[in-house]
C-alpha cells in the first residue's frame, strides 16, 4: 500500500495539535479540507485514527501506533529529498541561494557577480522565500546558502555569520496621523495594530513586532501576511503598520505607503547562513567569503 506523504503530514499535525482548527492553521489549509484528508487516510488504512469529540481529536490505538513512527519516517524522507536536490544542484553547477526581503540590499548583486568571477561555470540561483520561511529555504533543504535576517527559528542549528546592521523604521499608510512626523518614538506605536508575519515564524515574527521592546504592552495584530506585496497592500489599506529595515524605503517604495525613522527599537541584522553539513563544501565557502568581502568589508572565513 502506498500512502501520500502529504496525508501523513496532515495526520502528524492533527496528532500533535489534538485539534483540527489549530492543525489547519498550522498547515495553512481549511478545516473541511483537513478533515477530508484525514478521512482519506483512515479509508486507505481501513481503521479510525482519531476519536472525535467537542474537546478535540484523541488518538485511537492504531492512531498512536502510527503517531509513534510517522514523524521519523517523514524526517527520513525529508533528508532524502534534501540530499537528492543538493546533488542535482551540484551536478548542474548551481548554488541555490535563498533570501528574504531584499537579501543583502545593494550588496546582493555585487556578491553574486564576485561569486561568478570566482566560480566560472557556476550560477548562483537566487530564490526569494516568504516570511513564513525566514531561514530562506535552509531548514527544508531548498537552499544551499541563504541571506537572512536575524533572529529566525532554528538558527542555532545552522552556521550564521552577521554581515551588517541597519536601523529599523516604521511603514505606515500615507493617510495615517503619525505619517506627518519626521521621527516616531516606538512607544507612540505600541497601541497601533501591526501587520505581522505568520505565527509559525516564531522569533522572526516577534522581532518584527518588537515584542520584547514594549515594556510588557501586548501587541495588536491587524493583519497577517507572508509576502511583500500583501504586506504593502495591508499597510496601504490601513489594516496596520509594520516595522521594517531602513532599506525597505528603497526596495519597497509604493504609493500610499510611507516610511519614517523610529527610535527605541534595536537595529536589524543581516547575515549569511548555511548548514553544518556544508562546512567542507568549497562552493558554499566561496559564496560566504564573497558575502563577507562585499557585504561587510575585506575579510575571509574558514568554514
Amino acid at each position: 500500500m502506498d500512502i501520500d506523504t502529504r496525508l501523513l503530514r496532515y495526520f502528524v499535525a492533527v496528532a500533535e495539535e489534538g485539534n483540527l482548527t489549530h492543525a489547519a492553521q498550522r498547515l495553512f489549509v481549511s478545516q473541511p479540507a483537513l478533515t477530508k484528508q484525514i478521512k482519506q487516510l483512515e479509508t486507505q488504512l481501513g481503521t479510525a485514527l482519531f476519536t472525535r469529540s467537542r474537546s478535540g481529536m484523541a488518538l485511537t490505538e492504531p492512531g498512536r501506533a502510527l503517531a509513534e513512527r510517522a514523524p521519523a519516517l517523514l524526517a527520513d524522507w525529508d533528508q532524502i529529498l534534501r540530499e537528492t536536490k543538493a546533488a542535482a544542484s551540484r551536478a548542474a553547477r548551481v548554488l541555490r541561494v535563498g533570501f528574504v526581503a531584499s537579501g543583502a540590499n545593494e550588496a546582493t548583486q555585487p556578491i553574486v557577480a564576485e561569486f561568478s568571477r570566482r566560480r566560472p561555470g557556476w550560477r548562483a540561483q537566487m530564490r526569494q522565500a516568504s516570511w513564513a520561511n525566514p531561514s530562506a529555504g535552509l531548514s527544508d533543504g531548498e537552499a544551499d546558502v541563504a541571506l537572512v535576517r536575524l533572529p529566525f527559528p532554528g538558527q542555532d542549528t545552522l552556521r550564521v555569520t552577521p554581515l551588517f546592521t541597519e536601523p529599523r523604521c516604521v511603514a505606515l499608510a500615507a493617510a495615517h496621523p503619525l505619517a506627518t512626523r519626521d521621527v516616531i518614538p516606538f512607544r507612540d506605536l505600541w497601541d497601533e495594530p501591526f501587520v505581522a508575519a505568520p505565527a509559525e515564524s516564531g522569533p522572526w515574527r516577534d522581532y518584527w513586532l518588537a515584542a520584547d521592546e514594549r515594556e510588557g504592552r501586548p501587541v495588536r495584530i491587524g493583519a497577517v501576511t507572508d509576502q511583500p506585496d500583501d504586506w504593502l497592500n495591508a499597510i496601504a489599506n490601513g489594516y496596520g503598520i509594520a516595522l521594517a529595515p531602513e532599506s525597505a524605503a528603497r526596495f519597497y517604495a509604493r504609493p500610499g505607503v510611507v516610511y519614517r525613522p523610529v527610535t527605541g527599537v534595536s537595529p536589524s541584522r543581516a547575515a549569511v547562513a548555511w548548514t553544518p553539513a556544508d562546512d567542507d563544501n568549497p562552493v558554499v565557502r566561496d559564496f560566504v567569503n564573497c558575502c563577507l568581502e562585499v557585504g561587510s568589508g575585506s575579510c575571509t572565513v574558514a568554514l
